[in-house]
């Protein structure tokens, strides 16, 4: 039996113009995704899950007196897994009412960017709130990486800035420095980075509500995707920032400005343009990391406004890649549209 949604011809006759063609669609729905396209990619080593090790100790050396030994000693490290999700999706037209359109692939390409967007918005939102508790087929997320303030509780906690936020009307800051062995993305063998389409034409069968098939002309969107924090030093978050009037838009607002400045000594190197933290003890680890830092739309305004009042000089528009962005301390500020404002307050 038939699950799911499929077009219709009142879809059609409200894509259509008085001539009956099929004009540009205005894209109403789309979001800017600036964490999805800056994540690296790396091939997983295992088939649905990857495996990375890291470090938990190393030796120290031993004071030694004349005619006493040195005793042995070693470093120790340890090993984990961030899992792989799938998401996938079809289209499916009705072979008829796609012709009568007039325009057969036109009409699919419309409805297919739409599975694009709709997708990416999916993965970006995943790839900040995942958690694998709630849906086990999804894949855990930055968020619950960096999910509390007590170091107590764990040792990332040490790079997670409480905003001093309550209740569910907060958002985060993220400032991550991406690259191949320090925050990344994976993908299984046999996949590959990004989503992937299979037109599978009119070529496969659909079903209506009672089994009986028809044809129609299917598109296949799928992608595999995890997210591994192999160094969790390199991400950054700053959470329970309040965006109510008591918060960002009261008197006693956190200063943005001065919580990155207490981050930025917390990552194990940066740029010379940003810090004096230059030099680390994994130079092969450290080379290619991109920092970056995504705020959604409300917390970027406020970061605009504290600026201004401030005279803060250190946040200025620039060019990264060809594209304007802006910039603190020489690090591009992006903006994600799925970083929300109804986060729960960390505690």
């Amino acid at each position: 039996m038939a699950t799911g949604q499929f077009p219709t011809i009142l879809d059609v006759a409200s894509r259509l113009d008085v001539q009956g063609n099929i004009p540009r669609v205005a894209e109403m729905m789309s979001q800017k995704l600036a964490i999805y396209k800056n994540f690296p990619f790396v091939k997983a080593n295992e088939r649905s899950a990857h495996m990375f090790t890291y470090r938990t100790s190393i030796p120290t050396g031993s004071w030694r007196m004349i005619n006493t030994g040195t005793p042995a000693s070693k470093s120790t490290t340890a090993q984990d897994r961030v899992s792989i999700g799938e998401l996938t999706d079809y289209s499916v037209v009705d072979r008829t009412l796609a012709e009568r359109t007039g325009n057969v692939e036109k009409f699919r390409r419309s409805e297919d960017v739409a599975f694009l967007e709709g997708m990416g918005q999916t993965i970006e939102f995943t790839m900040l709130y995942g958690n694998t508790a709630t849906n086990p087929a999804a894949f855990q997320g930055l968020s619950t990486f960096y999910n509390t303030i007590n170091t107590a509780n764990s040792q990332n906690a040490a790079n997670v800035f409480n905003g001093a936020g309550t209740g569910s009307s907060n958002t985060s800051l993220w400032w991550l420095g991406l690259g191949p062995e320090t925050i990344f993305c994976v993908y299984p063998e046999g996949s590959h980075a990004g989503l992937d389409f299979e037109d599978k034409s009119d070529v496969r069968a659909a079903y209506d509500s009672l089994g009986n098939q028809y044809e129609a002309f299917t598109g296949f969107f799928r992608q595999q995707i995890g997210l591994c924090p192999k160094d969790w030093r390199y991400g950054g978050r700053i959470a329970n920032i309040d965006v109510t009037t008591a918060g960002l838009a009261g008197p006693n607002a956190l200063d943005i400005f001065a919580t990155l400045a207490e981050m930025q000594f917390f990552f194990p190197s940066l740029t010379s343009d940003t810090s004096t933290i230059t030099e680390t003890d994994d130079p092969e680890g450290d080379a290619g990391v991109r920092h970056r830092i995504f705020v959604n739309r409300t917390l970027g305004h406020w970061m605009q406004v504290q600026a201004m009042r401030n005279r803060n000089v250190l946040m200025s528009p620039d060019q990264y890649a060809g594209v304007a962005v802006m910039k603190w301390r020489d690090i591009p500020i992006d903006i994600s549209d799925q970083i929300v404002n109804t986060e729960s307050a960390l505690t």
